[in-house]
């Protein structure tokens, strides 16, 4: 892909403000262990559920739920749609619970709730297994998404242009505390969603429009159930009804998943400990679980079947999304993305 100045313009701007947003709040996250943990436990709802929507849309998220797509069709997204059970049970029972237990992080619930030295054991194991083998590789899943958009879209050496990228983001990070941050995120999920709109739009043009989409989408998934229907075909071998059940009964409150966790946890824990009252820790994790899973996948399902049409047979689906991309966005918007 050929960026002109306008697209590297763009690029750059988007760190420059990035980082300038994270390192603005830099004294305020000096001011107090909580102003640094929990921005003064001060935010509003809608900040604070647009930061958890932001904090899972990483690099790999799109191509992860447009490959589904490929795959599968609509219903391929059970895979993880299936987390919303935990999402609902978290928003109305355990957001208030969180809010109320007033603590730092959501480590250091495990002595609130126990007692003595054990309480002290599993906080520090605790912290110690979500920080190394988890969070690494949630990182390294997300890092080979942004390797491989930048293989395909520009000529650089994709690693060293990742370890950049790490570089600019642990900066504000490290010195702006948990306001740097959800500020920074919110900045960067309008540009982002912007950008997957616009690029749905465009994607969804190129095939000649929906009702375009529709028909050729139907003839190559075999009918319009199998591509569009939501709810998961039981009688298909990716998804037999036994896993489907295991899904909806067992794996929602089972399984630890970023922004799925079972009550909440993680970024989940950590905004909803940061809002105002428990009102709006409530509010905030009700907006987070409406955007995550009944707003945001729609334009990456839409370019998904685009890619599907405009390039079967990929070895990878997940491609799919960044060769639309590549094909499809005009400058400076190639930037943008």
């Amino acid at each position: 892909m050929h960026l002109v100045f306008s697209d590297w313009l763009v690029i750059a701007l988007y760190f420059v403000v990035s980082a300038a947003i994270g390192l603005a709040y830099t004294r305020r996250a000096g001011q107090s262990l909580a102003d640094y943990f929990v921005s003064g436990r001060s935010l509003p709802w809608w900040l604070a559920g647009t930061s958890m929507v932001a904090t899972t849309f990483a690099a790999d998220t799109p191509l992860a739920v447009a490959g589904l797509v490929a795959k599968y069709g609509v219903a391929g997204n059970w895979l993880w749609w299936n987390g919303a059970f935990s999402g609902i049970l978290t928003v109305f029972f355990f957001a208030r619970l969180w809010r109320r237990a007033g603590v730092l992080t959501d480590v250091e619930f495990a002595e609130l709730r126990y007692g003595g030295r054990p309480a002290a054991v599993l906080r520090g194991f605790r912290a110690l297994y979500l920080a190394l083998p988890i969070n690494l590789i949630i990182m390294a899943w997300v890092t080979r998404a942004m390797v491989t958009i930048l293989q395909i879209s520009l000529d650089v050496d994709p690693w060293r242009a990742a370890i950049l990228l790490f570089g600019v983001t642990a900066i504000y990070s490290v010195f702006s505390g948990l306001w740097g941050v959800i500020v920074t995120d919110v900045f960067q999920f309008v540009v982002a969603m912007g950008g997957s709109i616009l690029l749905a739009v465009l994607a969804v043009q190129s095939v000649g429009g929906l009702d375009s989409l529709q028909s050729q989408v139907a003839a190559h998934y075999g009918s319009a159930e199998n591509a569009f229907s939501i709810l998961p075909p039981t009688d298909q071998a990716w998804l037999p009804l036994s896993t489907l059940l295991v899904f909806l009964g067992v794996q929602w409150w089972a399984a630890w998943y970023p922004g799925a966790e079972p009550g909440g946890g993680g970024y989940i824990a950590q905004r909803i400990l940061s809002a105002r009252d428990e009102r709006h820790g409530l509010l905030a994790t009700l907006w987070f679980n409406i955007a995550h899973y009944a707003l945001r996948p729609w334009p990456w399902i839409l370019v998904g079947f685009v890619g599907a049409l405009r390039y079967p047979g990929l070895a990878n689906p997940e491609e799919g999304y960044v060769r639309v991309m590549v094909d499809i966005l005009p400058s400076p918007f190639k930037g943008l993305l």
